[in-house]
């Protein structure tokens, strides 16, 4: 299985391989510089992913988003407010791209729960780490909850987003109230890659579905 991903999907199959391996970037007793390039990796990587086949509008969108992440991942290894501001245009772009795919209708349900995704993060990080976090989570609660209610797969995108919510909310906790859990950072890194792999693959292969159903 992992040859035959790394054979149709080697820019995937090599962000899997870093991405997965990152926590344990510590014990090879690497160069800080080096360990930062690490963590930037997994998600450098699926910027190729997004544009190996497709160089549409979406894609590059999507590639966007992700090169954006990348750089909020090495940032905030020297700068926590240069890496947020750069994971900040990676949300605004991710709402650009996710308001260009709007479900035509949600049910009061999903109408609930964006409504709660909105007022809660913010709240919440406010809460666990004051006016600043508060502020970077407006975008991030926008994100998700844009992600939610798109065209895109809740089950892929927009529970992808709910991961990150969490992982960042975790952080905010871990900086803001120190809080101090074994394995906490493996946990928040785990949670945030595993909801970026969910939203980049997710897009991509419903682009590429829609593509299919809808050839020019």
């Amino acid at each position: 299985m992992a040859q035959d991903l790394a054979h149709k999907r080697p820019w995937l199959f090599a962000s899997l391989v870093f991405g997965l391996s990152y926590p344990f970037a510590g014990l090879v007793s690497l160069a800080g510089t080096y360990e930062i390039i690490w963590k930037m990796l997994p998600l450098a990587l699926l910027v190729p992913y997004a544009l190996r086949r497709h160089h549409s509008t979406e894609f590059v969108i999507l590639a966007a988003i992700l090169a954006f992440c990348a750089l909020g991942d090495g940032l905030i290894e020297i700068d926590l407010v240069a890496g947020g501001i750069a994971f900040g245009i990676g949300h605004m772009v991710a709402i650009w791209l996710f308001s260009r795919h709007r479900r035509p209708a949600l049910a009061f349900s999903q109408k609930l729960l964006i409504l709660a995704v909105l007022a809660l993060t913010p709240l919440t990080a406010f809460l666990l780490a004051g006016s600043l976090a508060a502020a970077y989570s407006l975008l991030l609660a926008a994100m998700a909850a844009m992600a939610w209610s798109s065209s895109f797969s809740r089950y892929r995108v927009g529970l992808g987003a709910m991961l990150f919510v969490i992982s960042d909310l975790l952080i905010f906790a871990r900086e803001g109230q120190n809080l101090a859990l074994p394995y906490l950072d493996a946990v928040i890194w785990y949670l945030y890659y595993a909801g970026m792999v969910m939203i980049a693959t997710g897009v991509v292969q419903t682009l590429v579905k829609w593509a299919t159903e809808n050839p020019k």
